[in-house]
């Protein structure tokens, strides 16, 4: 009276059972090709300029610090940089809080006798 009937389900190795199994991962494949060109990407292409743009770095460009300090580059050692923010006022920055460059300066010209 109360008992329900049970019903049992298709065997697990039923035929084309790979393709449906392949099937369930392409979405996870999707998410991950979005996630990459989208994210990961962009990232190290802005990473990568970043890193262009600290190597390029000499004497009497105009930066931004990462604290938002607007100055001038006095000195350019290995892993630091000598900003001076005021007339005589000089600060020692990490290179890499130096966030963008205002203004290069141009090249010295070359003498070409």
């Amino acid at each position: 009276m109360f008992i329900s009937t049970a019903y049992a389900q298709a065997a697990a190795g039923a035929p084309g059972g790979g393709m449906e199994s392949l099937m369930s991962l392409a979405p996870l494949v999707l998410i991950f090709v979005v996630f990459y060109f989208l994210l990961i990407r962009p990232q190290q292409k802005k990473l990568k300029e970043h890193k262009a743009m600290l190597d390029a770095l000499r004497r009497g460009d105009k930066v931004v610090t990462g604290g938002g300090i607007i100055g001038s580059v006095v000195k350019v050692a290995d892993d630091e940089v000598t900003v001076e923010i005021a007339t005589g006022v000089q600060v020692r920055v990490l290179r890499t809080t130096i966030t963008s460059v205002l203004a290069k300066t141009e090249p010295a010209k070359v003498d070409e006798r």
